[in-house]
């Protein structure tokens, strides 16, 4: 990947057309909710799911960061559409820092990207549909 103002094609492309990002629509099944980091620290995640039968039958995201939080949050939301709940979270983060050719100091906003969809299995049904 060409890196062109210092974010490769990929991160420019997710951050400024984030698929799966904002509000989680109304629908069947319950809601779950996974949040980690502070605004203040530089990285904010929420992911919301929609879960049916154990699995994620749609998920989106908010978040507040770099692009790579952004492009990270958006890539892990569409791939948790169709997962099971309790693997919500369990993705190579190392590989992830690699498709996104992230910087070696911003791996750790990948860990708050993991540490938020992790917290969807271990979260209760919230209310709203």
């Amino acid at each position: 990947m060409s890196l062109v103002g210092g974010y490769s094609a990929r991160v420019r492309d997710l951050f400024q057309a984030p698929p799966a990002a904002g509000p989680l629509p109304a629908g069947s099944g319950e809601r779950r909710v996974g949040e980690a980091g502070d605004a203040a620290a530089g990285a904010w995640i929420r992911f919301e799911a929609r879960v049916a039968d154990g699995r994620i039958a749609a998920a989106r995201f908010r978040a507040w960061g770099c692009p790579y939080v952004i492009a990270a949050a958006a890539l892990v939301a569409g791939r948790l559409e169709g997962a099971a709940l309790a693997d919500a979270g369990e993705f190579d983060v190392q590989a992830l820092a690699v498709e996104l050719d992230l910087p070696p100091d911003r791996l750790g906003r990948l860990l708050v990207v993991a540490d938020a969809a992790r917290g969807l299995a271990a979260s209760p049904a919230a209310a709203g549909g």
